[in-house]
C-alpha cells in the first residue's frame, strides 16, 4: 500500500498517523532523495497543513532553495526571537529577495521576552530563554498544521543522528527529508547551484543561533559555549 493511501484512511487528520502508518512512511520514503521525498510529501499530505520553519543560519539556502523550487507559495516560519545577529536578519532579507519566499515571523509574547531581557536569561537559564522566545512561540505556531518540514541532518549532533524520515512530535507529524544527507552533498549541492552562506560563516562560525549563545567554532561546538546544551528544544 502506498503512503498517499495510507494517509486517506485517516482523512486529513494526519496527526492522527498510527505508528504503524509512521513505520509504513519511513519505509516508502527511507529509499527517496532529499527533493523527491519534498515533491511527494505534498501529494501525499494536504498542502495547506503542512507548516516549514527555517532558522535563516549557516547554510539555510541548501533547503530553502529546493522548497522554494517546488513550492514557491509555502510560508517559511522564521522565530524571531529578538536575539538574532544583525547578519542573520540581512541573510533573512537577502534569501527572500532572491527565492521570492512567503517568510512569516514568530515572535515570543513581549511580556515573557522583556523578563528575559531584564533577567538575562541566556545567563542564568538558557533553557528557559529558549522555551519562552522560542518553543512556545513556535508551539502555538504549529496548531494550524499537521506536519512540519524541518531541515535537520544526522550529522549535527548525537540526538539528530538518531532521528527518522517521519517522527511524531509532540502530536504533530514532523518529516526531516534531510536526516540523512551528508555534510558533503550538502556542500556540494551549494557549490552547484552558487548559493551564499550566512555571511558569519565566512568568519568561523558553523552554527549560528542568538548572538547571545552563539560563537566561532566548528559545527555545534560554539553554541551554548560552557554548559552542556545543544538543542533550544524546539526539535526536542
Amino acid at each position: 500500500m502506498g503512503s498517499a493511501q495510507l494517509i486517506t484512511r485517516f482523512g486529513d487528520n494526519a496527526a492522527g498517523l498510527s505508528k504503524e502508518t509512521l513505520e509504513e512512511l519511513n519505509r516508502v520514503y527511507r529509499p527517496l532523495s532529499f527533493a523527491e521525498r519534498i515533491r511527494r510529501v505534498y501529494e501525499d499530505f494536504p498542502p495547506d497543513r503542512v507548516m516549514v520553519t527555517s532558522s535563516f543560519a549557516a547554510t539555510s539556502a541548501y533547503f530553502l532553495h529546493i522548497i522554494s523550487t517546488i513550492r514557491p507559495e509555502q510560508p517559511v516560519h522564521f522565530i524571531d526571537t529578538g536575539y538574532h545577529f544583525a547578519d542573520t536578519l540581512k541573510y533573512r532579507d537577502y534569501l527572500v529577495e532572491k527565492f521570492g519566499l512567503n517568510v512569516v515571523d514568530v515572535t515570543p509574547d513581549p511580556d515573557h521576552h522583556q523578563v528575559s531581557q531584564e533577567n538575562r536569561m541566556w545567563e542564568t537559564d538558557p533553557d528557559l530563554c529558549c522555551q519562552v522566545n522560542k518553543v512556545n512561540p513556535l508551539e502555538e505556531a504549529k496548531e494550524n498544521y499537521d506536519l512540519w518540514i524541518s531541515s535537520l541532518m544526522g550529522w549535527q549532533t548525537e540526538h539528530r543522528a538518531g532521528l527518522e524520515v517521519f517522527e511524531e512530535r509532540r502530536g504533530m507529524i514532523k518529516f526531516n527529508p534531510m536526516i540523512d544527507v551528508t555534510k558533503e552533498q550538502r556542500d556540494a549541492y551549494i557549490k552547484e547551484h552558487d548559493l551564499p552562506f550566512h555571511p558569519l560563516v565566512t568568519q568561523g562560525y558553523d552554527s549560528i543561533g542568538c548572538s547571545h549563545c552563539t560563537f566561532k567554532g566548528e559545527g555545534r561546538e560554539g553554541r551554548w559555549k560552557g554548559n552542556q546544551k545543544t538543542e533550544c528544544g524546539i526539535h526536542m
